[in-house]
């Protein structure tokens, strides 16, 4: 197969997942918009801000994830008698130490909501009413964050097995389960506009369901037999390689982070109503960004397992200079 072919084996399924993420954060809006005024579509502009300062921070959940399982993936498949490939399998000790992460670091964002929601509330300007509904709506989401976070692991690691098809079902999955179920609980229900919360709430579980549906079914890594090992206490090589990275990774996160923070703190100097129009923007803004995001996956994917293809280990694998 031409790299040419490979790239896009790879990127199609990743963009047609990603660029549903957006079109379910223009269909909320879309929802509040229409039950609510323009205070709520601001909380919830607010509120989506306020996930993306904690959750962009787990990027490396992701980026570093998809990068070391591809490099694992290409040792073993390539040098089956590798010292590197004698464990059981590489790629699935790195899946559960990804998880093991992704669950401390739930822990963490579920501890520190308060303080975090009161402290960024207090340096962006917004009416009461916005931050009321930003309160509100980011207290009933969070408790998300094990499944989400456990999907940004879960889809490095796929992506890093060279496999976007997965990915892109489990994206879908939640993306029409959060549309269908944030506009019944939103419009058919006292919960009002917070029924978005509680949708996204319910399709990040279902599609962490899905998603390890398919470890078990497709992978067999998620076994009766060592599903466990997520808990199990062991060197911790491999959560310091995915934390090095992270030190990496976290510029990259802090420039995404400057920009949109910043486009919605002007904004709500302006308004209300304003707030609510740059919301919709930026959801635009992002639709363009997710679509190109597919070839950076491809890209993470190939390379990955490019280098884990050349002889050397996890550790001995030095970042171009």
């Amino acid at each position: 197969m031409s790299i040419n072919r490979e790239i896009l084996r790879l990127a199609v399924p990743s963009i047609l997942a990603n660029i549903t993420i957006p079109l379910v954060g223009l269909v909320d809006t879309a929802i509040v918009g229409h039950i609510s005024d323009a205070s709520a579509i601001g909380g919830i502009a607010i509120g989506t801000m306020l996930f993306d300062l904690l959750y962009w921070n787990f990027g490396f959940l992701r980026v570093g994830t998809s990068g070391l399982t591809a490099q694992a993936y290409g040792r073993e498949k390539t040098h089956p008698d590798s010292p590197y490939v004698g464990r059981g399998s590489e790629v699935g000790s790195l899946l559960y130490r990804s998880l093991r992460v992704a669950l401390i670091g739930a822990l963490v964002c579920i501890a520190i909501q308060w303080l975090f929601v009161k402290g960024v509330l207090a340096l962006v300007p917004c009416s009461a009413e916005v931050a009321a509904f930003a309160e509100r709506y980011f207290f009933v989401r969070i408790w998300a964050a094990p499944a989400t976070l456990s999907l940004m692991a879960l889809k490095g690691w796929f992506i890093g097995m060279q496999d976007t098809v997965n990915p892109m079902a489990t994206d879908i999955l939640v993306n029409v389960v959060n549309m269908a179920a944030s506009y019944v609980l939103a419009v058919y229900t006292p919960l009002g506009g917070v029924g978005v919360a509680w949708g996204t709430l319910i399709a990040q579980y279902a599609g962490l369901a899905l998603a390890l549906g398919i470890l078990w079914k497709k992978y067999g890594v998620f076994s009766m037999q060592n599903h466990f090992q997520i808990f199990k206490l062991s060197n911790f090589q491999i959560e310091n390689t995915l934390f090095r990275l992270n030190s990496q990774l976290f510029v990259r996160s802090l420039c995404f982070m400057v920009v949109y923070v910043g486009f919605t703190a002007l904004a709500s100097k302006y308004g209300d109503t304003e707030l609510a129009v740059s919301a919709i923007l930026m959801k635009l803004f992002m639709l363009f960004s997710y679509f190109v995001d597919g070839f950076a996956y491809a890209g993470e994917a190939l390379v990955g397992k490019q280098i884990g293809e050349m002889k050397g280990s996890l550790t001995s694998v030095r970042p171009l200079r």
